[in-house]
């Protein structure tokens, strides 16, 4: 189910980004730099939402293998793919959803990641989630600033 969300979310990413390539074909809109930021501005929202929700069953399936069965404790997360020195000593876990993270605790109080992937998957999810709001805004302002000159000038 969580590839199936991302994969639909990233679906709508490129649905949106030929929106944005349109623009660049004879008979685009006008006035096109708004309509350019606004699609823009949907492309970015849905990849930030593709990125984050891959991210976030990921934690949610790292929070589902723990304790489920036999094996699983520590959690499988922490102690997949990572050598044995790394892993003795596990005490719990600490797993979030914002800032994505899922968090290995030895018993002296010191932590490592159970995947490395969630810092690029927060940095990407941040900076385009930024870029849409950014998108709008400046959209809003194109418009505003069209609207005004158009009052000056009748």
């Amino acid at each position: 189910m969580g590839f199936g969300i991302s994969a639909a979310c990233a679906v709508g990413a490129l649905v949106a980004a030929a929106g944005v390539v349109a623009m660049a074909l004879p008979g685009r809109p006008r006035p096109w730099p708004v309509h350019l930021m606004r699609r823009a501005a949907g492309a970015a929202a849905w990849a930030a939402a593709a990125v984050y929700s891959q991210g976030a069953f990921t934690v949610l399936m790292s929070e589902q293998a723990f304790g489920d069965g036999a094996n699983s404790m520590p959690a499988p997360a922490c102690r997949d793919g990572f050598d044995p020195a790394t892993v003795e000593g596990l005490s719990h876990h600490r797993s979030s959803y914002l800032p994505l993270r899922f968090d290995c605790v030895r018993e002296d109080g010191s932590v490592y990641a159970g995947d490395p992937d969630y810092v690029w998957m927060n940095w990407a999810s941040a900076s385009l989630a930024l870029s849409a709001a950014l998108l709008v805004i400046g959209a809003g302002y194109a418009s505003e600033l069209r609207a005004r000159e158009a009052a000056v000038t009748s």
